[in-house]
């Protein structure tokens, strides 16, 4: 069995001090160790394979060096996988574990969560939601080191990291009074939603600064027998049919167009369709591929994640000592993702 390197080899090898080596990989070697040495030190470890013993570490800094997530019922979808790898890869660069618990969206198992992971001394907590929501976050976020994502404490007590979903819509409704067109229905979602509004707020704002008047959303649900029902409904009324249609999200933009199909319109010869999230095994499998609004969550991920080690490892006053005011709530890019479900409107209409 090969001998795992130690920190003496690694001195050996870079010709310094174990202590210098020490400094170093501990993330303190600015302002003790010359940038020559820290950098012969770091090839060192990485030609030796070299990693910390965590267990020694921990005794010493009496960090656990490990993070608590708690989800609501997110690990096994395609978005959470994205939030958590990301989260995932920037405590591992920093030497941490996650510790992941899913409560399948149960307020008890919930508790419990947090209360196994308090007693596994973790370094502090993640909250990360499925959908965009508000959350009231308990003493563990609230006191030790914590971060939401996907969802927001209402009293920002907890850094908040978040998709602008107002942007997003605005951007794919802009997109299309960039194609021509002025014609445009909204598919709504459910009007509970807080993501439902935010993208309602952006498609109205897009449309009252190109001079039009937004018609009233269209309140459907999130699936896609709910995107062809709406659709029916638009697409067969007498009034002027529109030229472009915003789905509440991609699934529903998938009964869209099935819709249009069924009545024999093209998309997007005769119809254009937006999605919005950019579901992977969705819309870029479509025949026409989606246009859609790509959901940051691995973004929301990774940003969540270093703010809460920044925290661990630099820790401000407890908040009953005035050491933590109001938490930001930073919201990140919904991109555009152009593909063919758009074009301009057909002539005449």
């Amino acid at each position: 069995m090969l001998r795992k390197a130690t920190s003496q080899d690694v001195a050996d090898l870079a010709g310094v001090s174990r202590s210098a080596v020490s400094l170093v990989l501990n993330g303190r070697g600015d302002g003790n160790i010359a940038a020559d040495k820290q950098a012969l030190i770091i090839e060192a470890a990485r030609k030796l394979n070299y990693t910390p013993n965590t267990v020694a570490l921990s005794l010493r800094s009496r960090r656990s060096a490990t993070i608590g997530v708690v989800t609501d019922w997110i690990a096994t979808t395609a978005f959470g996988g994205k939030l958590l790898q990301g989260a995932s890869d920037v405590a591992a660069a920093a030497g941490y574990l996650l510790l992941v618990i899913d409560t399948q969206n149960s307020a008890e198992r919930e508790r419990d969560a947090f209360e196994r992971l308090q007693n596994r001394q973790v370094d502090g907590f993640l909250f990360a939601a499925q959908s965009l929501r508000s959350y009231e976050p308990g003493d563990e976020l609230r006191i030790a080191p914590g971060a939401l994502a996907n969802c927001f404490d209402p009293d920002d007590r907890v850094p908040a990291f978040l998709p602008d979903e107002v942007s997003g819509s605005k951007s794919a409704t802009q997109h299309l009074l960039d194609c021509g067109h002025r014609d445009i229905v909204m598919l709504m979602g459910t009007p509970e939603a807080v993501a439902a509004g935010l993208r309602v707020q952006g498609f109205v704002e897009a449309m009252t600064e190109a001079g039009l008047t937004a018609p009233e959303p269209v309140v459907t649900g999130w699936d896609i027998d709910k995107g062809y029902a709406a659709a029916m409904q638009v697409l067969t009324r007498p009034d002027p049919l529109p030229t472009a249609i915003v789905g509440a999200n991609d699934r529903s933009a998938v009964g869209v167009i099935l819709a249009a199909a069924e009545l024999g319109l093209s998309v997007p010869g005769d119809l254009s369709v937006v999605g919005y999230d950019d579901d992977e095994n969705v819309a870029p499998c479509l025949v026409p591929a989606l246009t859609t609004v790509r959901l940051p969550h691995r973004e929301m991920g990774e940003q969540a994640m270093q703010v809460l080690l920044d925290a661990v490892l630099n820790p401000a006053p407890s908040p009953a000592a005035g050491g933590r005011g109001p938490q930001p709530r930073v919201l990140l890019d919904c991109p555009l993702v152009v593909r063919d479900s758009v074009t301009g409107p057909r002539a005449g209409r």
